[in-house]
């Protein structure tokens, strides 16, 4: 738990996904009824392949790293504004960070009061009931976790 009782951190994680767009205005509504401050936290990685290594690779880690980088916080600025717009009536800071997603959400709960996850993100079967980076939050997170599921699909 963070050591704020004044403001209560609600740490969301938001990858661009119905699912993710749904925790974060659950976490933002939350936020609001506590009086509290939301961290919308994305996560990047690229796949450095080890057969793709030749010259002048250590620059092109390095400018795919800055360009992967920027892209996530483009994405992640995008979301949140199309979301719950640009005066969601309390603090929402957006957080970009490198890592796999359910650590790096696992990390960001250690100083959070409750993180917040969507069902399921891009990846894994349609069908799932939760998906690996939720479970995962759910299973090794510090903080409490609520797993908020997308309102009713119309391809369904």
């Amino acid at each position: 738990m963070s050591e704020n009782a004044i403001e209560p951190l609600i740490v969301v994680g938001v990858d661009g996904s119905n699912h993710s767009k749904e925790a974060l205005r659950w976490g933002v509504e939350q936020a609001r009824m506590m009086g509290g401050r939301v961290h919308a936290v994305m996560a990047w990685e690229w796949n450095t392949n080890p057969f793709a290594i030749g010259m002048g690779s250590a620059q092109t880690d390095e400018s795919a790293a800055v360009t992967a980088e920027e892209a996530a916080r483009r994405k992640l600025a995008d979301t949140v504004a199309a979301t719950v717009g640009t005066s969601p009536g309390v603090p929402v800071f957006r957080r970009v960070e490198q890592g796999s997603p359910a650590q790096v959400l696992v990390d960001a709960s250690k100083e959070a009061d409750l993180t917040v996850v969507g069902t399921r993100g891009y990846g894994g079967f349609k069908g799932a009931l939760l998906g690996s980076v939720s479970q995962q939050v759910v299973q090794y997170s510090v903080s409490s976790v609520v797993v908020v599921r997308e309102g009713e699909d119309e391809n369904d």
